[in-house]
């Protein structure tokens, strides 16, 4: 067999940073559960009309087909797409099982997701988003909206990363404004706006001509509210000097002004209003979020989401809901790119049990089982080698402590810093540091 050719966008961490993986998943997790947040799994797949009519996703969406397809049949397995977010198929769960959730229904979902883009540092075809969502029926009562960043905020600041800042906006800030100057196609200027940080304002304000049928003048506007940001709840007064009025552009100064006034009470400085903000996909209607890492913020957001009024929805039944996304991925991807991230070892292991004998191996078994049970991460050495090659073994492993049963009285070392004792397996606890692997 020839070498395998690396496929790119479809990231493997190696196992000490999958470590790092597993202990950032518990952090998020215990974050989200301590907001009440509950867990939940979907399918990995959509119906493609599902998918393709969320926004500009067409050329991202994996098809789904079965390799002997039968070409003249039904559509079947040619008509799925995996999904390329975690919102999409969690409104088709709510509308599926509504009769059996209580509203309004908070959940956690950490799964996979996957988007055909062009791979690049920080951003992967295949990677791990850790969402949270709520969603009510009829209505949702805006300050869930304010809610998000805060739990957000939390489960980062529980990590041992660069600090965070959570741009927010409303759409109905934009879309308000964008009536109130005379363009008729605000959910085109929305995408447009959407593109500055990539394009810039000469060309964003080429596309709103374009594609939202914007005059010079009505541009010029929407480019004046985009720079809009402040810390705090003055980026209304820097709005109405704009002199635009619309009673949705009213409508969504209020939400924003709340969400902002909000995150400071709980975190100072978290969030920042910044009216450039839009979010690419359609089904956004009310606050949206991005989130910088400090000291990466060329490669865009790590955490994003929003307010989605009619995602889930049955005739005249709806399920409004406001949700919010961590790409465990990214952040990790440009976190180990950068070399920012450490674990103590590369290796759960805290302890090896020399083996003195292949006949003597069973002691060596019940000193490791004795350990175990007490939350001792343990291996037995793979060979009866003399002591010194099994101590290099666990040099070579990063393992601190190398255990060596004796007829009488066993004794266990530190290799790092070469201190040997008396020790008991039903008994003995290594300092609460080395237990398990630091991340750092």
């Amino acid at each position: 067999m020839s070498k395998p050719t690396p496929i790119s966008g479809f990231p493997e961490w190696s196992p000490p940073q999958r470590m790092i993986e597993q202990y950032v998943l518990d952090r998020i997790r215990s974050t989200f559960e301590l907001y009440g947040f509950a867990p939940l799994e979907t399918r990995a797949v959509e119906p493609l009309e599902q998918l393709l009519r969320k926004g500009e996703t067409s050329k991202e969406v994996y098809v789904i087909r079965r390799l002997q397809a039968d070409a003249e049949g039904p559509a079947g397995d040619d008509s799925l797409g995996l999904h390329f977010d975690l919102t999409v198929p969690f409104a088709r769960y709510v509308l599926e099982n509504a009769g059996k959730l209580q509203f309004p229904f908070r959940r956690y979902q950490i799964q996979k997701v996957w988007r055909g883009e062009r791979p690049q540092e920080g951003r992967y075809r295949e990677f791990l988003q850790a969402d949270i969502d709520i969603v009510d029926r009829d209505t949702l009562a805006p300050h869930h909206e304010a809610e998000m960043p805060l739990v957000v905020g939390d489960a980062l600041r529980s990590l041992p990363i660069p600090p965070v800042r959570i741009q927010v906006n409303n759409r109905k800030i934009c879309e308000g404004f964008y009536r109130g100057v005379g363009i008729t196609d605000p959910e085109a200027a929305l995408r447009a706006v959407d593109k500055l940080d990539k394009l810039g304002p000469a060309k964003v304000a080429e596309l709103l001509a374009e594609t939202a049928g914007a005059s010079e003048a009505q541009a010029k506007a929407a480019l004046a509210l985009a720079e809009i940001s402040a810390p705090d709840a003055s980026f209304a007064d820097a709005v109405r000097a704009l002199g635009v009025t619309d009673p949705l552009l009213d409508e969504g100064i209020e939400e924003l002004v709340r969400v902002v006034e909000t995150a400071g009470e709980h975190a100072p400085g978290l969030c920042v209003a910044d009216l450039r903000i839009a979010r690419g996909l359609d089904y956004y209607t009310g606050t949206v979020y991005e989130t910088q890492l400090v000291g990466y913020e060329r490669f865009g957001s790590i955490c994003s989401g929003g307010r989605y009024d009619n995602l889930a929805s049955a005739g005249t039944v709806r399920f409004p809901g406001v949700g919010i996304s961590i790409g465990v991925t990214r952040l990790l991807g440009l976190l180990f790119g950068a070399g920012a991230l450490t674990v103590s070892r590369d290796v759960p292991t805290c302890v090896l049990v020399a083996v003195t004998s292949e006949e003597q191996r069973g002691a060596s078994n019940r000193v490791a089982e004795a350990l175990r049970s007490r939350g001792v991460p343990t291996e037995v050495s793979p060979s009866a080698a003399k002591f010194g090659k099994q101590i290099r073994h666990a040099e070579r492993r990063g393992i601190p402590y190398v255990w060596f049963p004796g007829a009488e009285q066993d004794e266990v070392k530190d290799i790092r810093s070469g201190a040997q004792v008396p020790a008991e397996a039903g008994v003995w606890m290594p300092p609460e540091v080395d237990l398990k692997p630091l991340v750092g």
